[in-house]
């Protein structure tokens, strides 16, 4: 694989040129692929000018030229920002593992595990606090019930008491509380008729006087 014959560098492979068979210009685009890679693993946005130097283009066309091909090929994700001269690399393929990259590849999953750690007791503290307000709302719901529950009774049997003591039957006696008597609306209305009266005949006694 030329993931393990190259190294992130073309500058290497020119060193050795004269030890080395030469290599086609698909090739070379391959080494200039896996360097990017390489730099994307350190670095997320790459100067065109730390580019064209590690990758020995000539002009910044070519440079975009080659990300784009990257890009194609899927061994890379990310986006040229030609304003500031930059590649912003969003995603890259990976590398082979070193020896010397165990290290720190094991203390970055540790960090991870540890992470994972506190977000899961951070979400059992939630669940536990959640719970705790579940029972308490519970309880307050039983207690409402059961006021609520001897407040009917409470009514029931003090209505019954009234109605015993007048020697009514209870229903009819909360009926006769919550309705007016038969002839109260009948009293009212000839009240209102008679008073209507009175003030039609005292204007026919006293009429005005024209000017």
């Amino acid at each position: 694989m030329w993931a393990n014959t190259c190294s992130c560098l073309l500058r290497s492979r020119k060193a050795e040129a004269g030890n080395l068979p030469p290599l086609s210009e698909a090739q070379k685009n391959k080494l200039r692929h896996l360097s990017v890679v390489t730099l994307a693993a350190k670095i997320k946005c790459i100067p065109y000018a730390v580019l064209l130097e590690q990758l020995q283009l000539k002009n910044v066309r070519q440079l975009e030229d080659l990300v784009i091909e990257a890009v194609y090929a899927d061994v890379l994700r990310g986006s040229l920002d030609q304003r500031n001269q930059r590649l912003e690399v969003d995603y890259s393929i990976g590398r082979d593992i070193r020896r010397e990259e165990l290290s720190t590849i094991t203390r970055t999953l540790q960090e991870w595990c540890l992470g994972c750690e506190v977000v899961l007791s951070g979400i059992e503290e939630q669940v536990s606090r959640a719970n705790q307000h579940k029972e308490q709302q519970l309880g307050l719901k039983q207690q409402i019930e059961s006021e609520v529950a001897n407040l009917k009774k409470t009514i029931k049997v003090t209505t019954a008491a009234a109605a015993a003591a007048t020697s009514q039957d209870p229903e009819q006696h909360l009926t006769e509380l919550r309705e007016p008597a038969p002839g109260t609306n009948q009293r009212q209305t000839s009240k209102k008729a008679s008073k209507a009266k009175g003030l039609s005949a005292s204007g026919a006694l006293h009429p005005s006087h024209p000017e």
